[in-house]
């Protein structure tokens, strides 16, 4: 890349270092009563009393309706720290397929759209081809049906071939030019043996409509800079095999901040009400599209045919729900989320809306839960510590919006979907 392109790139991180979270501070309500709030709570009190060894940040959003409906935030933080990483795991999946779907916005083709076969093209040693998909009603893989595995069962694959169409180097700019300047997805999902050089690089795509070619795109390769960074997690770490007594180092991974994912996930459910900058150039049948599939199950689903023992209704419902497959959500309910989980750090970042009772907030939280410290050894606390504890917070505030006065009822009809399958 020229100089003066990476200077530029480098300036723009800087220019916008810490928007969101100092964005974040001028609504912030009273943390210390959130705090509180959450130690108030038993099943809290482990992880809080240690939240520096579990690396925990919590945000939890108030909303507040007018009486013409808008909504008005108040953001309460628990111990965000911008500078403490975690490993954001699946949560990138979130802004891949928002890039993809505000890419075939702005390419503006007649006849291309999220629902048009896309066929990707083999890239020797990196990724293979792909030029059927059996799990879709029509046998052909989209840009749709892959955002639709991406929410329901945070699908790998398919969240690498959107990586590969909108490629690493729009993407990421993309997402800094917006002020999500925290960013840096650097590689696919689950293909840990692929290299940062071998990242760079993404796979030739091209888009058919009953024969017609209506888009081509050759393989590409990011030459885009990225700031140095140190970040290492662990006591110890396996490589080839063995265990090796140094931390891991995660400065090439994928990063994003909590704050940058809360308001991501801000920018969907109310892009009336964040600044135009921060938004994607996305349609409203592509939000309702979002919102179908963010909170449908996939037991709901008739394309994929999920196997529902496996995948669960609650199977990305961390808070609130836990992710358990016996948790039967309250009816009206719905969470409209993405998370992620690897390494020891899951994080969850929610919309949570129960149309019964006319509540709604935003909830996110990252956590690491690694008690033996070793980084790759896949022995994580997920299901003893992690999601029984993103449970919980979920559960108190939830339990105190129902009890909240509000003296205006919001209006949620705009998040009320129709989806694939009734359930009981």
């Amino acid at each position: 890349m020229p100089y003066r392109h990476a200077c530029f790139a480098i300036i723009l991180l800087l220019a916008a270092a810490c928007h969101t979270t100092k964005n974040m501070r001028k609504n912030t309500g009273d943390n210390a009563s959130f705090a509180k709030l959450l130690r108030n709570d038993p099943r809290l009190k482990a992880v809080l009393d240690s939240a520096d060894e579990f690396r925990l940040q919590v945000i939890y959003t108030r909303i507040d309706r007018d009486e013409r409906n808008q909504p008005h935030f108040t953001d309460f933080l628990y111990d965000v720290d911008t500078t403490r990483y975690f490993y954001p795991a699946s949560t990138v999946k979130m802004p891949i397929a928002l890039a993809a779907l505000e890419k075939l916005n702005d390419l503006n083709i007649p006849g291309l759209t999220k629902y048009t076969p896309m066929y990707t093209d083999n890239l020797p040693g990196v990724n293979t081809a792909v030029t059927a998909d059996s799990t879709a009603a029509d046998g052909q893989p989209s840009v749709a049906h892959y955002i639709k595995k991406i929410f329901l069962v945070s699908d790998n694959d398919a969240a690498n071939r959107l990586y590969e169409f909108v490629g690493q180097q729009p993407l990421n700019e993309g997402l800094w030019q917006k002020g999500y300047t925290t960013a840096q997805i650097r590689h696919r999902l689950d293909m840990a043996g692929l290299s940062a050089e071998a990242n760079r690089h993404t796979n030739g795509v091209q888009f058919r409509h009953n024969g017609r070619l209506l888009y081509v795109q050759p393989e590409r390769y990011s030459a885009l800079p990225f700031p140095q960074r140190s970040d290492f997690v662990g006591l110890a770490h396996v490589e080839n095999g063995k265990v090796v007594n140094t931390p891991f180092d995660f400065s090439l991974r994928n990063r994003i901040t909590l704050p940058d994912l809360h308001l991501l996930l801000k920018s969907i459910i109310f892009p009336q009400h964040v600044t135009s900058d921060r938004l994607f150039r996305l349609t409203e049948d592509d939000y309702q599209f979002l919102y179908r599939y963010m909170s449908q199950g996939p037991d709901e689903t008739s394309y994929p045919a999920y196997d529902t023992a496996a995948f669960h209704h609650n199977y990305v419902k961390f808070l609130l729900l836990g992710g358990e497959k016996t948790e039967k959500p309250s009816p009206g309910l719905r969470i409209y989320n993405k998370p992620g989980w690897a390494y020891g750090f899951l994080t969850d970042v929610a919309y949570i809306a129960d149309f019964e009772h006319n509540v709604e907030f935003l909830l996110s939280a990252t956590l690491y839960v690694n008690r033996d410290g070793i980084i790759g050894d896949d022995r994580y606390d997920f299901e003893t510590v992690g999601k029984p504890f993103l449970k919980a917070p979920g559960e108190v505030i939830y339990q105190q919006e129902l009890q909240r006065e509000r003296k205006y009822k919001p209006d949620l009809s705009r998040y009320k979907v129709k989806y694939e399958k009734q359930i009981n």
